[in-house]
């Protein structure tokens, strides 16, 4: 029978994180669930509504829409970084002077605040004087990301992979420099081919970082809000109105609080819902 006393003294280095998630995660939450059960006209008085503001929100056209297309810009930011990001990573050295340089690079667009990305974005792409938009139009393609929806959600999707690409290199690159050469020599010496070599070699010891990346990536894009509000405000018309732009617009530009309450607390459950998913089938087999 084993003895073995459990010290539990290292939960007194946890508590401090415990108590701040708390404070800056739980409470504001409680505030959105009290509004979200009730309506207020000013002068702090309410009225309780129930679910009346769960029911308005889910059956909302305008919150379908912008659900629809919030859901089209993640996958298709997904299916773009995660492919682009160990393919980069792949092709970077394993050693050298050059390692440190490719890093510096790669983390260089992380460095920038959202806000500017999106403002450096949107004077690069100004069909009159942005060189992206000024050479397009040149070249002979129409281009205006300000009045063509199709040029819109291209201009975003492009800003979205410059961005954050790099954030799934440097993932992947470190699960890749984490497998031994011993790996390697042995598929040499079986004669494996490089696609062999990825197949069962790089890809499953990539695995847990890229399970990191994808759940990262979602997250981050699903509640994605300033580049594309800068880039596009968007427009045109409500071609690139995301979820989190109309919930702004419902909670800042019309004051619906009630609402606006229901609809974050939809939008929590659902990214809580899908990242879960994701993890459920990225982790699928292990133990």
């Amino acid at each position: 029978m084993s003895t073995k006393v459990v010290n539990q003294k290292g939960w007194l280095f946890v508590l401090p994180v415990v108590v701040l998630v708390a404070f800056n995660a739980i409470i504001p939450l409680m505030t959105v669930v009290n509004y979200s059960v009730q309506e207020t006209f000013g002068d702090n008085i309410f009225f309780f509504e129930g679910v009346k503001w769960f029911k308005q929100v889910l059956h909302s056209e305008r919150f379908h829409a912008a659900l629809g297309r919030q859901l089209f810009f993640t996958f298709t930011i997904l299916a773009i970084e995660v492919p682009l990001g160990v393919a980069i990573a792949l092709a970077m050295p394993r050693k050298g002077v050059w390692v440190s340089v490719c890093l510096v690079l790669m983390a260089l667009p992380l460095l920038i605040p959202w806000n500017v990305v999106g403002a450096m974005w949107n004077i690069f792409a100004l069909p009159e004087i942005g060189l992206l938009g000024k050479t397009l139009n040149i070249l002979g393609i129409d281009y205006n990301f300000t009045r063509q929806p199709i040029s819109a959600w291209a201009t975003l999707i492009a800003m979205d992979v410059w961005h954050w690409t790099s954030l799934v290199v440097l993932l992947a690159y470190a699960g890749l420099s984490s497998i031994p050469d011993a790996y390697y020599q042995a598929a040499r010496i079986d004669g494996a081919s490089s696609w062999a070599v990825f197949r069962y070699i790089q890809l499953p010891k990539m695995k847990r970082v890229l399970t990191i990346a994808v759940l990262l990536r979602f997250m981050d894009s699903f509640n994605i809000y300033t580049e594309p509000f800068v880039l596009t405000g968007g427009g045109p018309g409500n071609t690139t109105t995301l979820l989190s732009i109309d919930l702004v617009k419902v909670a800042l530009g019309q004051f619906d609080l009630g609402p606006a309450a229901a609809m974050s607390i939809i939008y929590f459950l659902i990214i809580l819902a899908l990242s879960w998913i994701f993890y459920a089938v990225m982790t699928r087999g292990e133990e």
